[in-house]
């Protein structure tokens, strides 16, 4: 099984160097997941020598466009490819709820002869509170994490917790810094790929490194950092974490 980043920045990274935050999970037979579908996924796809017709499942954490902006082309390509399957996509329930009205309907609603729906595109999969989707016999935990609280209500995101063989890992997808709600996963991983800004002016809505920084030990060192604002990176691996 290998998990392959086809970008590993934030939102707004420019340029070809490096492109959003979107995973591809890959098993020996050369099945793939992919985890979350931002605006530039066919850019980065196409880095790595690959297209919509590779992407045949789909998790999405949130409804931001770095992780759902990539729908439209990978809906409408699928659609319209003969030699395409309609792709599986898993999302949590209240995502589910509101992913094509406040997302995709604008471009996706119309099309030659007939009006569609989400159901169009994705054999849609929503994942109940506290469940978990199943791909390629591996369970996949949502784990809800505070990426951006209005204070009126939390936007609905979501990380992953999941085993591969022995190994434990947590995808935290983006988050604040929020160890207090995520102490018993990063105690429990054996690996966390943690969403980490490295802006001079932090946004507030994603874990800085200067806070990770605060973290034990125990569980820096089981810690890779992805989601950063091009620039030069702190030295990761001194400070006691994996690396960037």
């Amino acid at each position: 099984m290998k998990l392959i980043f086809l970008g590993s920045g934030s939102a707004f990274t420019v340029g070809v160097d490096n492109f959003q935050s979107n995973l591809l999970l890959v098993t020996e037979e050369g099945h793939k997941l992919l985890l979350d579908c931002g605006s530039d996924i066919r850019f980065s796809l196409y880095e790595f020598g690959l297209s919509y017709l590779d992407v045949t499942d789909i998790y999405v954490s949130h409804l931001h466009s770095d992780h759902v902006g990539g729908l439209e082309y990978i809906g409408l390509s699928c659609l319209f490819d003969p030699r395409a399957r309609k792709p599986n996509l898993y999302l949590s329930k209240d995502i589910a709820a509101k992913i094509w009205s406040n997302t995709l309907s604008g471009g996706m609603t119309s099309i030659e002869g007939d009006i569609a729906d989400l159901d169009s595109f994705f054999n849609v999969h929503a994942i109940a509170r506290k469940e978990y989707f199943v791909w390629e016999d591996i369970q996949f935990h949502l784990i809800r994490v505070t990426h951006i609280d209005s204070k009126y209500f939390l936007m609905p995101s979501y990380g992953l917790y999941f085993e591969i063989g022995a190994k434990k890992i947590f995808l935290t997808t983006d988050t604040q810094f929020s160890p207090e709600i995520l102490r018993d996963y990063y105690e429990r991983a054996d690996l966390i790929f943690q969403d980490c800004e490295i802006a001079n002016f932090p946004t507030q809505v994603h874990a800085h490194y200067e806070q990770l920084l605060t973290l034990s030990p125990e569980i820096k060192k089981k810690m890779w950092l992805y989601g950063y604002q091009p620039g030069s990176l702190p030295e990761a691996e001194k400070d006691g974490f994996q690396g960037f």
